[in-house]
Order: structure tokens, then C-alpha cells, then sequence
């Protein structure tokens, strides 16, 4: 195995959008997450890094994290992230969970029927 080859990490093949900070390079940048892994992602994006710049994602239900650029390769590129994630975090669909019922329809009566009606 050459070093830093991680090919034998499990990645999960996605499509998601997310955030990207570059350290010196002012502001956020939309970009695609192609592959994560609990070690790192592949970005795709207009945004030129380079190997070794150091960066910031925010991936949907996992925050941000900190990493450096491992690879570029025309508008794809690899992240090693500084600490692991739990990948599978970014495939659990928004609005999931204990209370899964939009925000908007919360609190929401429903109608009265029948037997609930007055007389007039």
C-alpha cells in the first residue's frame, strides 16, 4: 500500500450539499460532498484549494469540521478530516427524529366534528 492510500476505509458514495471555509481565502463556498468517510470526504467545487491548505466543512448533521486539503484534482478534491465523524449522520433526512412533524404544522388544531358542535 503507498502511504496514504486509504482506499481500504469504507466511504459512502452521496450526493450533499455543503460549506466550505479555505484559510485564506475570505467567505464560504457552496460545494458538492461526493464520498465520506468517518476520515475524510471528496469535494466537488469552483473553488481552487490547494494540497495542504487547511479547511472547514459543514456538513449537514454533523457541524463543522476541521481538515486539510490531501489532493486536487481539477474541481474535485480530497479532505482528510483533523478528527473522525460519524458519516452516517449526514444521511439521516432533515425533519427526522423524536419529533418529525414540521415546525410550521406544530401546535395545529384540528377541527371540531360533530358531536363537539353547538346548537344555535
Amino acid at each position: 500500500m503507498i502511504k496514504g492510500d486509504n482506499r481500504q476505509i469504507a466511504r459512502d458514495s452521496l450526493f450533499l450539499l455543503a460549506d466550505l471555509r479555505v484559510d485564506g481565502i475570505e467567505g464560504e463556498h457552496r460545494i458538492k460532498v461526493r464520498n465520506l468517510s468517518a476520515r475524510g470526504m471528496m469535494g466537488e467545487g469552483v473553488v481552487r484549494v490547494v494540497p495542504g491548505a487547511f479547511v472547514s466543512v459543514n456538513i449537514r448533521n454533523v457541524g463543522w469540521v476541521d481538515g486539510s486539503v490531501a489532493w486536487v484534482q481539477d474541481s474535485r478534491f480530497g479532505v482528510a478530516f483533523r478528527d473522525d465523524i460519524d458519516p452516517k449522520l449526514a444521511r439521516v433526512p432533515i425533519g427526522s427524529g423524536e419529533n418529525a412533524t414540521p415546525r410550521h404544522a406544530r401546535g395545529h388544531r384540528r377541527p371540531m366534528t360533530g358531536g363537539g358542535l353547538r346548537k344555535i
